[in-house]
């Protein structure tokens, strides 16, 4: 009889927990609404890898992602036009260049690392700051000045408005200016063009964060460090930065539960750590 109390109070409390489940997943799937994201092409593959994870717990919702700079993030929410601007710095507060967003709501979402990246074919693999500065200003234009082969550096910038370019400027450049101009100078309008363009083009230098790195081409070291994620948490790696969600006030709806999703611990420490970003959680504010 005993045994048999236990195996009916056994199935209870299965069938409860089940019912919980389907509860909670039931009340998940009644989510509606449509989210617009614009903004950094850096933070485009964590919004794309998020949205896809979120869409299918939440099939009403429906999101479209794009990315053509930074800039353009807080200014597609203000417009009216995006309820997400992604960008790679605090678009709620001034930063060198560019005014605050009044009434916007900066929303973190990842620690983004940035690299200096070369064509495969560089056979220099670390650089100083003083080179760096040297090279993307133009006072540098042969590799053969840096320890590499007699080749002409080919600089490669992102376009003004990009998170990437701040970031790269203040942190890896220290504020230092870049070229604009020349034989040897291109310039590109997203992270991905920036990959293209480094991977087939010879003897090219430029920057972009870690998830767009690939085997065609290299990572550079700054001043002997190397760009990965034990090394911007033991402090010795500066060229990082933290990416941001902008919102018209604050985040409601099915925008909030989109951003409330990649905050979670279970996509920080998941899918994002796949991406090749750093937790929030990871890094002292």
């Amino acid at each position: 009889m005993k045994k048999w109390i236990k195996s009916v109070s056994a199935i209870a409390l299965a069938v409860s927990l089940m019912a919980g489940v389907t509860s909670a997943a039931s009340a998940a799937s009644t989510l509606k609404g449509k989210i617009v994201i614009n903004g950094s092409s850096a933070l485009l593959p964590l919004t794309l890898q998020a949205a896809s994870e979120f869409k299918k717990q939440n099939p009403k919702v429906k999101i479209s992602a794009s990315a053509a700079g930074s800039i353009t993030g807080p200014q597609s929410v203000r417009k009216g036009i995006a309820d997400i601007g992604a960008v790679d710095w605090d678009a709620s507060k001034d930063v060198p260049g560019f005014k605050k967003f009044d009434g916007q709501v900066a929303n973190p979402v990842a620690v983004t690392v940035f690299a200096a990246v070369a064509n495969k074919n560089v056979k220099v693999d670390s650089l100083t700051t003083k080179q760096l500065q040297d090279i993307f200003s133009g006072k540098v234009t042969n590799w053969k000045d840096v320890g590499g082969d007699d080749a002409e550096i080919v600089v490669v910038n992102r376009k003004f408005g990009s998170g990437t370019r701040v970031n790269f400027q203040m942190k890896a450049l220290e504020g230092k200016e870049f070229m604009s101009k020349g034989d040897n100078y291109k310039e590109v309008g997203s992270s991905g063009d920036m990959k293209t363009t480094i991977e087939t083009t010879p003897n090219s230098i430029g920057y972009i964060d870690l998830p767009y790195v690939t085997d065609k081409m290299k990572a550079m070291k700054i001043n002997n460090v190397a760009p990965t994620e034990k090394n911007v948490l033991n402090g010795s790696y500066k060229v990082w930065g933290i990416g941001y969600f902008m919102t018209k006030g604050e985040p409601t709806g099915a925008t909030k539960a989109f951003i409330e999703y990649i905050q979670s611990s279970k996509f920080q420490n998941g899918s994002l750590k796949k991406l090749k970003f750093i937790p929030l959680s990871a890094v002292k504010k």
